[in-house]
């Protein structure tokens, strides 16, 4: 998201301002304003970077006085709030970028922008007053949704330190800037710099931006962190400078969610399940992330991270994978992208999920087992880092979950988070409330657990559950339940917990489920869980393989052994009849067949 702070007057205010490196720089040349530039020396201007586009403001105003400031004060870029019309901006269009401003009520008609199409570069809604220019007060933001061109706009109107952290919550693909003003001011003109400098951070999302989300450190509270060998920290260090920067721009977005509407097939359903409702005596929904496009969540991450990668530049992608869903998903995005891919999977997981080997080979990519260790995903990660170090210029790491060293965490749950977005808007279609009681989702590393808990985070009355895999039972010694037999270390890159010895040495992982036999869970879930705001249960392979079952024959759905564990918790869970409880249904069973052919002998 761009920053415009407009208004400014005052020299040593407008150098103040000008340090802090916002994208627009708005100077008011319409003289019944107090924020009117009068006399202000051209010199002042002069002295602004160049990577600041200096705007002049004007109301009705010749296109003779508007060419001549633009001369003495070196505007590259003019906003217009009158009522200039779409040839009056043809004028000037190609010379300077044009901002054409509108104030927008309830009833503001955006039929009207369709004539400045092409005459324009960007529009800028601002509350619509008797007067020209914005009141202090912010319009509906909703009404932005009727908003339909092509053309990125700037918002402005009664953006103040009160609601900054809202507007960072408006998703409309073409929202472009920011526009603050008045509500960051000592007096008209003169900016408080102290409140423009909080405003800064929370856009750019150098401070949390949720209450349980990452800090500017890479860290959750005790986890999270890069903890990486120093041939890796070039890679690492490119991602975190530029990750934030690139999927906050609005072109990117635009791509992104393109790609997810109709490549993926977003968004996926949110489905009552009224067999399970009366069975478990609540109103059960499934968010059905299996009907994505490969079978899984893992696809909205995938799609993320090769747009990313192409606009860093890289020419080869590699990934690990242990159920194969994620696998399948990088191979897809590569093809569809025509970028070289090569996916990392332990041999024991291509034993037991075949069939998404095959696919990946089909979609162009190259698979490599990792024949070390426990010869499962955790192996396989190892294998991909390493190729990651000797090919650190022109090679993307996709990580497919919410570990790994900071940014991956916060970037990976990002790409997720389109699924608890779209069930908040989904669950007031079916309930009128867009908030359940309880949040259900299997975690290994974690990544549809959170991409299913980041839009509730913050509602703290929103139980939130997380069921890993206890394998064979938790004291078996053939489990993953890493909150129940870990402690706090670092894996793969992060401060997070891990099964581990008392030495330090990775403990092996077992699960039935490919998908969940990882030794560790990403950092954001080892804060939630040590600070109490989601429970974490486990759920053993015999518990998981009868609740697929069960959902095939009750729901008509053949889930994924790693969505089954989720599944099994219901057994476990009291509720009462007006309950809405959310179940992420992460991956269809079809990877899967040949595992419960065996378990149950068909």
């Amino acid at each position: 998201m761009k920053i415009k702070v407009c208004g400014l007057k005052y020299p040593e205010n407008i150098q103040a301002v000008a340090a802090l490196k916002p994208n627009y720089m708005g100077f008011i040349c319409y003289d019944r304003t107090p924020r009117y530039i009068d006399t202000l020396s051209a010199d002042v201007l002069a002295t602004i970077p160049a990577s600041i586009h200096k705007t002049g403001v004007f109301v009705n105003e010749t296109a003779e006085i508007i060419t001549q400031l633009i001369d003495q004060y070196g505007f590259d870029t003019i906003q217009l709030h009158g009522h200039e019309s779409p040839e009056f901006c043809h004028a000037f269009n190609g010379k300077v970028t044009v901002i054409k401003a509108f104030g927008v009520d309830n009833d503001f008609d955006f039929s009207k922008l369709d004539a400045y199409a092409g005459e324009v570069d960007y529009f800028l809604f601002d509350t619509k007053t008797s007067i020209y220019g914005g009141s202090g007060k912010a319009f509906n933001w909703s009404i932005l949704d009727k908003y339909t061109l092509n053309i990125p706009f700037f918002l402005s109107g009664g953006i103040s330190p009160d609601n900054i952290e809202e507007v960072k919550n408006i998703t409309h693909p073409q929202f472009y800037a920011v526009d603050l003003n008045s509500r960051f001011e000592d007096e008209p003109g003169l900016k408080n710099i102290p409140k423009l400098e909080n405003a800064f951070d929370i856009i750019k999302n150098r401070t949390l931006q949720m209450k349980y989300g990452v800090n500017e450190h890479g860290y959750y509270g005790d986890f999270g962190g890069a903890y990486i060998p120093e041939m890796l920290y070039p890679n690492v260090e490119e991602l975190r400078q530029q990750y934030l920067n690139i999927i906050n721009d609005p072109d990117f977005k635009a791509e992104f969610n393109d790609l997810l509407k109709n490549y993926v097939g977003r968004p996926s359903p949110l489905y009552h399940a009224k067999r399970y409702s009366e069975k478990y005596g609540a109103n059960i929904f499934f968010k059905r992330e299996d009907l994505n496009h490969t079978g899984s969540h893992k696809i909205n991450n995938a799609i993320g991270q090769i747009l990313l990668a192409k606009r860093l530049g890289k020419k080869r992608i590699i990934a690990e994978t242990g159920a194969g869903q994620h696998g399948v998903a990088t191979a897809t995005v590569c093809a569809l992208m025509g970028i070289e891919c090569v996916v990392y999977m332990g041999e024991i997981d291509m034993a037991r999920q075949a069939p998404n080997v095959s696919r990946m080979k089909m979609l162009g990519a190259t698979v490599r087992p990792a024949s070390s260790g426990s010869k499962t995903l955790k192996d396989a990660t190892n294998e991909a880092l390493r190729d990651w170090i000797a090919n650190p210029v022109d090679t993307h790491y996709i990580i497919g979950s919410v570990v790994g060293p900071y940014p991956y965490p916060d970037m990976v749950a990002r790409f997720q988070s389109i699924i608890s977005e779209e069930t908040k808007k989904q669950l007031i279609e079916h309930t009128g409330k867009e908030l359940p009681e309880y949040v259900l989702a299997c975690v290994g590393g974690g990544s549809n657990a959170m991409g299913m808990f980041y839009h509730f985070l913050d509602n703290e009355q929103v139980k939130l559950v997380a069921v890993e895999a206890a394998g064979k039972g938790v004291d078996s010694g053939h489990s993953a339940a890493t909150t129940f037999l870990g402690n706090e270390g670092v894996l793969h890159g992060s401060r997070t917990i891990l099964m581990q010895t008392p030495d330090g040495q990775v403990v092996e992982p077992y699960s039935i489920s490919a998908g969940l036999d990882y030794p560790g869970i990403g950092p954001q879930h080892a804060h939630l869980y040590k600070i109490n705001r989601a429970e974490y249960v486990s759920v053993t392979d015999d518990e998981a393989m009868k609740a697929g079952l069960l959902c095939s024959q009750m729901e008509g759905i053949i889930p994924a052994i790693e969505s089954s564990h989720a599944l099994a918790q219901l057994e476990k869970m009291k509720f009462n009849s007006t309950d809405n409880v959310v179940i992420c249904l992460s991956g269809r069973g079809d990877k899967d067949l040949d595992t419960f052919i065996k378990y149950f002998g068909y």
